[in-house]
Formats: structure tokens, sequence, C-alpha cells
């Protein structure tokens, strides 16, 4: 037997009408939180993962977190490799919201909807929850149509990424606590301040070739200044090292300074100026010890034969 003719639950205003509900729902007892969408550099197509990748965007939208009484998963392990924090948490987003304020008619995204592998900032922990399945269906076709999407999301595990969207708290919160960093000391300068999230670069022996790298932090040193540099690069493509006494030049300020001390790789300590400042048992400084006696970082391709 057909169902009935005279009711139907695809009546159009009853849809919105639902929809504008959630909304308003969304607005008093979610949060705002930023929406990172991940932009791949290099993917591995065999593995099919992504090799690099960059964050340079973030959205602002509000999003209700489900685990009302704090997050869910794992928990904190404590794994061979140290403590491995395994938080989990599912986000609930209005399909109409996320197409308003950060889908591809507004901005240079391409996707359709939320993307596995973007990331959440929530600044009222200051944590990143990293998208692992995007659940489109649910609450199940109520009235013929799908208002949300349910995120499962978990703690952003970083490696290397580059995070650089423009929202100073984001790029700080994120860069100084958990990005590589090497420690520039400089002086001798035109008076010009060196700026956050600005390339700054340093040329190679008395080629054309230079260094750069993103400053991430900056402090008043005296009558110089100290920076704290990431995401270093080389024009060349070899290895090579911040030199001293060689000026630094601000791609953005102009700021010209000369570099008078490189800190070197060393275990986390904020005392002493050192790299990974928040992983209190990091052993970065003993393993590179020990590595200098079995390789020569010397070469320009240490693993192999092609390069000198």
């Amino acid at each position: 037997m057909p169902t009935n003719v005279y009711f139907s639950q695809k009546v159009k205003s009853e849809q919105n009408l639902y929809e504008d509900i959630v909304i308003e729902s969304l607005k008093m007892y979610g949060q705002d939180v930023y929406y990172l969408p991940r932009e791949v550099i290099t993917e591995d197509a065999i593995l099919n993962e992504d090799v690099e990748s960059n964050f340079n965007d973030a959205y602002m939208v509000e999003m209700y977190i489900e685990n009302i009484e704090g997050f869910e998963g794992e928990g904190n392990i404590l794994a061979k490799f140290g403590v491995e924090i395994r938080d989990q948490a599912t986000f609930i987003v209005s399909k109409r919201r996320w197409e308003q304020l950060i889908g591809y008619h507004n901005n240079g995204i391409n996707s359709i909807r939320p993307s596995e592998g973007d990331l959440i900032y929530i600044p009222m922990s200051k944590s990143i929850f990293e998208i692992r399945f995007v659940e489109h269906e649910l609450p199940f076709y109520q009235l013929s149509n799908l208002p949300v999407y349910k995120l499962q999301c978990e703690l952003f595990e970083y490696s290397g990424e580059t995070i650089m969207t423009g929202f100073e708290d984001i790029d700080r919160s994120i860069n100084q606590v958990v990005s590589y960093q090497t420690v520039l000391k400089v002086n001798n300068g035109n008076a010009i301040d060196f700026v956050f999230s600005e390339e700054v670069r340093q040329q190679i022996g008395a080629t054309s070739e230079y260094i750069s790298g993103v400053i991430v932090y900056t402090e008043p040193l005296g009558a110089g200044r100290e920076l704290r540099i990431t995401d270093w690069t080389t024009s060349d493509g070899k290895v090579h090292e911040f030199i001293i006494n060689k000026p630094l030049v601000g791609q953005t300020s102009g700021a010209t300074w000369n570099v008078f001390e490189v800190n070197e790789i060393a275990d986390s300590d904020l005392a002493n100026d050192r790299a990974f400042v928040s992983d209190a048992q990091s052993r970065n400084q003993e393993f590179e010890s020990a590595a200098d006696g079995i390789i020569d970082f010397s070469e320009s391709n240490p693993f192999g034969e092609i390069g000198s």
C-alpha cells in the first residue's frame, strides 16, 4: 500500500523551519571554533598519504560539542615513546552555516562538505582536533533532509605541517608550542623590527642562494633581538644553516639585522632558549651527539651517492 498522498515530509517550509531551529540551538549552546582546511602540497599516491601539507586559512563558525562530560577516547596512554594523548570529540555543525561561512561558494575551498584531515581549533582549551570522519546522515532524514554534519575528531598530532592562518592568536598558540624552532640572536640592525609570521632570508656564501624561515617569536634582547624561526628552507635544496656575522633580512618589514648567535638543536629548556619548547622530555641533544658519530652531516646527501 502506498503512503498517504495527503501527508508529506518534504514540505520545504517545514524543512527550513527545522533547520532554523537547529541553527538557533547551535548558536545558543555551541561555541565559536575555527575551521582550518588542509592544503595538500605533496601527496604519496602509493600509500595515499599527504607527505607535506599546509593550513593557511581559518574560518570562525559555531559548533556544538556533543561530549558534554569531557573529551572521550582512550585518554592518556603511557606508551613506548612517551605519553600519548588520544582525546576524541564529536562536533555538530549546521550544513547551511558551513556553506555560508566556509563552503566553496565563498572561499577557495574545493570541497562541498567538511573534509577528513581538516582541523578544528577550540579557543577555550587552545587545542586542535583533526577530523577523522564526517557523518552526514544523522539525524536520518527526519524531514527528508540532512541539516547537520557530525564531525568525529581526534586530538591533532603535529608532524611538521605549516600552520600560518593569518590569525595571530591561532598561529602564536600553535607555532610557539609545537613547531620545531631555531633560535637566532641578532644585533646592529636598521632600527626596524621584524614582525610575526614574516619570512626572513639570509644569503648563503657569495652566491645568490639563500636560507629562509618564518618568524614565530620575537623579543627584545638588550640592543638586539631574539628570534625563533620555523619552516626554514633553502633555495638550492641543499642542507644549510644560518650563518653568524651575516645579515638577516625581513621580507615584509624590511628589517635588516646581523646574526651573532645561532642555537643548535637541544633539549627543551625555555630558560636556555632551546628548541621544541613544549616537550620537557625531549632528548634532542643526546640523539644529535650520537648521530654525529654515525653520519657525516657535512654531506648534502649522507644517505646516498648522489650529491657531494
